[in-house]
């Protein structure tokens, strides 16, 4: 049995149930965030992350290693195309959309779902603007050659969607006169059942995260890539704030088999 600890508006957990609703596998859903699930999460994964993949006992930790892993026991219909040229893209849009893409979406959204009473900084608005329509140049140009982002669906179409459907809530959407194929490729995949689905899920959580009190909505989890944006855009003294008034939650070792 696939059990997998995951999050409806995580967009690496979304990551990974699109995964496995793409390849036809049956499993499991834990909210790994919910509050009453964190003991449960601890005990497969240290680091108290989702996504966290249990398969009959082995245990996968981390997004990619997870898409990766759903490769070897489900190959088809596959991911990460067999091409080489294609592989290569397909894997630096997977990262593009774990490193660059998530730490921006990711930290501004937290005026949206967490209990703030500060305001979103009109600095980090434009940083995240400005960022943005980098990425959103780069896919204009690979959606040249096929109706997704490496002519066929790969890991690169499941990795963007989940952030990609969220920019406009956040004010940092595309503008689709510039990027039509950006906008052409996101209205394919939200026709799309699967992705539909995705979405469904995601949209239909919020107000019960935002409504509920099953959730950590004080503390902000920290990490990586998101910390990394915070300190290049020069944003590290909101960030000390964070951390002296008690409103951050850090990672345990992600040491394998550590409990």
């Amino acid at each position: 049995m696939i059990r997998l600890y995951d999050n409806a508006i995580s967009p690496f957990a979304r990551k990974v149930r699109l995964a496995l609703d793409v390849k036809g596998l049956t499993y499991e859903v834990i909210d790994g965030l919910a509050l009453a699930n964190r003991d449960a999460l601890a005990k497969v994964n240290a680091r108290i992350e989702v996504p966290t993949l249990d398969h009959d006992g082995l245990v996968v930790v981390g997004s990619s290693d997870i898409v990766a892993y759903l490769e070897r026991i489900r190959p088809d219909p596959a991911l990460y195309t067999a091409d080489h040229a294609r592989w290569v893209r397909a894997r630096a849009w997977e990262r593009c959309a774990d490193s660059v893409v998530d730490p921006i979406l990711v930290n501004l959204s937290y005026w949206s779902f967490m209990e703030r009473e500060d305001r979103l900084p009109e600095a980090w608005l434009q940083a995240a603007r400005d960022d943005l329509e980098v990425v959103y140049a780069a896919l204009e140009r690979d959606l040249d050659q096929g109706p997704f982002v490496c002519g066929a669906l790969s890991i690169a179409d499941v990795a963007l969607f989940p952030h990609l459907t969220a920019t406009r809530v956040f004010g940092v959407g595309h503008d689709p006169k510039r990027h039509p194929r950006l906008h052409s490729w996101l209205k394919r995949l939200r026709d799309t059942p699967v992705f539909a689905a995705d979405l469904e899920r995601a949209k239909t959580f919020v107000p019960v995260f935002v409504g509920g009190s099953g959730h950590e909505r004080r503390k902000i989890f920290w990490r990586g890539d998101r910390l990394e944006w915070v300190f290049a855009h020069g944003f590290h003294a909101w960030l000390m704030q964070e951390i002296v008034g008690g409103r951050v939650l850090w990672p345990g070792l992600g040491v394998p088999g550590a409990k």
